[in-house]
């Protein structure tokens, strides 16, 4: 069987590669199933590299290089409104801390029927419908950009814990100097070529 081996993601899809399409629900888009067949009958396992969300429009890249376009599938979900555009406010915090995926329009929110009982304890009306499933992505990104925060952090300490010695160690050349002010020759020599001594004495 075909093995589906790269994500290509729906900004770089090319048209006249597509030869098929999967409609996928959210659970199967955020873990690919071992086998998938397309709605005209190519079947194929997915078999990427790292493990992935697909978003409706991507498309999976076949060994042979053909695209199967991917496809948000409908599912039963709560549409979830309010009175007070605070409540949903409030409601989408409380599902972002309960990691629960909504998918956020400009006067409703889209969740899955599981969420019933947070959304009525927010005060907010909720009916079922059944339609295509696209929550907000979740922080991929976060991990990288942790990873470069991290980085950039360490690269900051390193740079103060050698200023912080130059400065030591230049405080220490001048300390020398003052005390041993009576012998100009001897402080000259002492601070170039004795210098770690001195430093290790006082």
């Amino acid at each position: 069987m075909l093995r589906a081996t790269t994500l290509i993601r729906k900004a770089a899809v090319r048209a006249d590669a597509v030869v098929d399409r999967v409609a996928l629900d959210h659970a199967a888009r955020q873990a690919l199933p071992k086998t998938l067949t397309g709605q005209s009958g190519l079947g194929f396992t997915p078999a990427l590299a790292k493990a992935a969300t697909l978003e409706d429009g991507d498309a999976l890249r076949l060994e042979d290089g053909r695209l199967v376009l991917v496809e948000a599938a409908p599912e039963s979900l709560l549409e979830v409104r309010a009175t007070n555009p605070a409540r949903l406010l409030r409601l989408a915090w409380q599902l972002g801390g309960s990691h629960v995926p909504a998918e956020i329009a400009a006067e409703v929110l889209y969740v899955p029927a599981s969420a019933a009982e947070l959304v009525r304890g927010q005060g907010c009306t909720a009916s079922p419908v059944t339609r295509a499933f696209k929550p907000e992505r979740e922080a991929h990104d976060h991990s990288q950009c942790g990873h470069d925060h991290g980085h950039a952090h360490a690269h900051d300490h390193g740079h103060s814990h050698d200023h912080a010695h130059d400065h030591a160690h230049n405080h220490d050349h001048g300390h020398s100097h003052a005390d041993h002010g009576h012998s100009h020759d001897h402080t000259h020599d002492h601070g170039h070529v004795h210098g770690p001594d001195c430093k290790h004495d006082h």
